[in-house]
């Protein structure tokens, strides 16, 4: 019985390691069972008890080994990137030139990557580098994995942004000079070096914003919701009424401020939801008042400081429903007290916010994470990644690295939507970002839990750029991935269009054709993300061997703001590479 246990361990393991320890114990076995025949009766007491032993330290084992998998069964494969980007990201977005813009603070000190001959940032007031030769942003070409540096002039510490409807990347507050500045980025091709940063001169925010929010509205206009001190919200382009007081933020105030960063998302009913701290409403922005009062999401703060992630999941179907997931999160106190290894929470909160009488649906995640990222796959399921497992939000107030990423998978049972990802090996903490790509991997940037940058600690300061592909790129399922060959560069609303796909095997089923915003990244929220999956016909294969999809455009700005998105072919879970289209009025 002892040997067919192991005969079939061996058997069935794909680790080497297991291997030789499965061999071991058949040899040492093997060796006290051939001793036990030729021995004296008390050396055979002696053996048999030594064999139990064994065999109780081996069935051990294989529980073990059936239980609990290696990091080599677990989906999902890393990638390094980029060895050295030469800043650490803390704000991380990406344009539809397939280009990412990373992003710093400017009173950082020397980073690692110079600017151009010239450039060089005068500052008088910078409390560390008077003159300033040193890149406190870059642009990563996703083509060719190269870092061009980008001259930012005002701080951009702890600052919010959004892209426009043209594609331009607004970008907003920041701390000391940066604290009304408005920003923008606009894209160029990758191959050009003449898109940068534009600090905008004739025009600043009404109120000094730090930690606060952007949101894209159906008109194109972007909210910004939130700040330390700030409890109030404005627009760009700036309407003439200037900050309208919010009171709502103050209400959900604490004496740790975890009011911090609000979770904002767009319903699509064309009101905004709004979670601080432990508290959400349903805002009407157009009235400035708040039409409903969520249920109070136990399990402590979820914001910064102490914060997890939140995600708004894919809006399906007639796009009447829209429902938000919160994750994760610090325990009160952890802030107050510097404390680095007190245990984060492990729960989540699922709430239907367009529900006649909704109520907050609780799980827990496989490990308590604080500081993760909340990313919408093209697949309608969420990675969860990044963080740690213990402390809060702060530099050097954070322990553990939680390395492994969850995939919720929102169709799934309740107690059954989460699964173990293969962990990374690179801790990514405070200050770190994920955002969706293209080709559908994620591109992960930053975590500096320092105030200056340190290499020589237990969790240093991070120039690497890693890519983590989940399994819906494993090589097992290249045959089903589809290629699009045919779609358009601009969409107006409700517009019937159609796409064209290639696919190596027969399509079975539907395919879908998701919308995939591109948000700002930072501080463990995705600001502006959104997933619309289309009303699509069957595909029908034509005489060229092309699959060619029937959809439909979003109907309005409240399902899906104007602006670019990543468009992608779904094809039984497997989505394509991306094409940006453009969404017009």
């Amino acid at each position: 019985v002892i040997y067919t246990f192991m005969t079939y361990a061996l058997f069935f393991s794909k680790s080497l390691t297991h291997k030789i320890l499965i061999l071991c114990f058949f040899l040492v076995y093997l060796d006290i069972d051939t001793n036990t025949l030729s021995t004296s009766a008390s050396t055979q007491l002696s053996l048999m008890a030594t064999s139990n032993f064994l065999f109780l330290f081996f069935f051990i084992f294989l529980i073990h080994f059936f239980t609990v998998p290696s990091r080599a069964d677990l989906p999902g494969t890393w990638e390094l990137l980029v060895p050295d980007a030469g800043i650490a990201s803390m704000h991380t977005a990406v344009t539809h030139y397939n280009t990412v813009v990373l992003l710093d603070r400017t009173d950082i000190g020397p980073s690692r990557k110079r600017l151009p001959p010239h450039h060089c940032r005068n500052d008088p007031n910078d409390p560390i580098l008077k003159k300033d030769c040193y890149a406190h942003s870059v642009l990563l070409d996703l083509e060719t994995n190269s870092v061009r540096p980008l001259m930012i002039l005002t701080d951009t510490w702890c600052s919010s942004g959004q892209f426009l409807p043209d594609g331009t990347l607004l970008h907003t507050g920041g701390d000391l000079d940066g604290f009304r500045k408005f920003r923008k980025f606009t894209p160029c091709e990758s191959s050009s070096s003449v898109c940068d940063w534009e600090e905008l001169q004739n025009v600043q925010l009404s109120e000094g914003r730090w930690y606060s929010t952007n949101q894209i509205l159906p008109t194109g206009e972007i909210i910004i919701v939130g700040g330390r001190a700030a409890s109030s919200v404005e627009y760009f382009p700036p309407r003439e009424t200037g900050a309208v007081e919010f009171p709502f933020l103050t209400q959900a105030e604490d004496r740790q401020h975890d009011n911090l960063y609000p979770y904002v998302h767009l319903l699509p009913n064309g009101h905004l939801f709004i979670f601080a701290n432990n508290k959400a409403v349903m805002y009407d922005f157009t009235a400035n008042k708040i039409v409903r009062d969520y249920p109070i999401l136990d399990g402590g703060p979820r914001n910064y400081p102490s914060a997890g992630s939140s995600a708004m999941l894919a809006l399906t179907e007639d796009f009447s429903s829209a429902t938000i997931v919160i994750c994760g999160g610090a325990q009160f106190g952890a802030y107050l007290q510097r404390s680095t290894d007190t245990p984060a929470h492990g729960s989540c909160g699922r709430i239907e916010a367009t529900g006649e009488n909704p109520v907050w649906e609780m799980e827990d995640m496989p490990f308590a994470r604080i500081m993760g990222d909340m990313v919408m796959l093209p697949t309608g399921e969420i990675l969860i990644i990044n963080g740690a497992q213990a402390g809060t939000q702060g530099f050097e107030m954070a322990s553990n690295p939680c390395l492994n990423p969850v995939l919720y998978r929102p169709n799934e049972p309740l107690g059954l939507r989460f699964m173990t990802l293969n962990p990374g090996t690179v801790p990514r903490m405070y200050h770190s970002t994920a955002n969706l790509l293209p080709d559908g991997r994620i591109l992960l940037a930053g975590s500096n839990p320092h105030f200056f940058y340190k290499f020589a600690v237990e969790f240093p300061t991070e120039l690497r750029i890693e890519a983590f592909s989940p399994e819906y790129l494993s090589a097992d399922r290249a045959n089903l991935r589809p290629v699009i060959v045919e779609s358009p560069e601009k969409l107006k609303y409700g517009e019937d269009f159609g796409v064209a796909v290639t696919v190596e095997l027969p399509v079975v089923g539907i395919i879908e054709v998701n919308l995939a915003s591109a948000p700002f990244s930072t501080h463990s929220f995705s600001q502006g993300q959104r997933l619309v999956k289309l009303k699509v016909t069957s595909a029908i294969p034509d005489d060229a061997g092309k699959y060619r999809i029937g959809c439909t455009a979003p109907p309005d700005g409240k399902v899906a703001p104007p602006g670019y998105y990543m468009v992608f072919a779904v094809n039984q879970g497997v989505p394509s590479v991306a094409r940006w289209v453009q969404l017009v009025v």
